[in-house]
């Protein structure tokens, strides 16, 4: 049975893991007034008529904190990419010169900083959701494993465990939030 309660605490783990993972990258698209290439990971370019990620069509970079540079492969992509950026209405203004596509990532305004702190933190709440979920399986399974035969002092034993997981991976969360709020509030 101590197998079992392994293997259910281990992916207990596993996903809260995962969920810390995708907070990361949500995380990422939360815009904290530096330039940074992931913010446009998610967009996607008409490419002969499919629809392709931009990292597919182009390179980009940042040479400097406030500048993104999109080097397309091809010069026909200038004015896909340029709609698509505009498209994905993400406050950005990109201009061309022919050869390549400059976005002058803007500052940002007080107000709009404490918008983005709320967002921040209603997502780290969203994904501790996530993680109260993963104790919330692993509880039941121990039930479940408690009516098959399960001793109570190994049943509690795992509930401790699970407890202490969640616990961490919650403290994980806040201090990445933490993190977040900081680096959109400075300056």
């Amino acid at each position: 049975m101590t197998e079992d309660i392994k293997m259910v605490i281990d992916l207990t783990r596993d996903s809260m893991s995962k969920t810390l993972e995708h907070l990361e990258e949500t995380l990422i698209h939360i815009r904290a007034g530096k330039a940074d290439p992931r913010m446009l990971e998610s967009l996607h370019v008409d490419y002969y008529g499919s629809m392709v990620p931009i990292t597919q069509v182009a390179n980009i970079n940042t040479p400097d904190a406030r500048t993104i540079k999109i080097q397309p492969w091809e010069k026909k992509m200038i004015d896909p990419i340029e709609k698509a950026i505009l498209y994905a209405n993400l406050g950005f203004n990109p201009s061309n010169n022919g050869e390549v596509i400059i976005i002058n990532v803007p500052p940002l305004t007080e107000e709009r900083r404490k918008e983005l702190v709320k967002q921040a933190r209603h997502e780290g709440e969203n994904f501790k959701v996530g993680i109260r979920a993963a104790r919330r399986d692993a509880i039941e399974q121990f039930k479940a494993m408690k009516k098959e035969g399960l001793s109570e002092d190994l049943e509690r034993d795992a509930e401790d465990e699970v407890q202490k997981l969640t616990d961490a991976y919650n403290h994980k969360v806040e201090e990445k939030i933490r993190k977040k709020e900081e680096d959109i509030m400075k300056v």
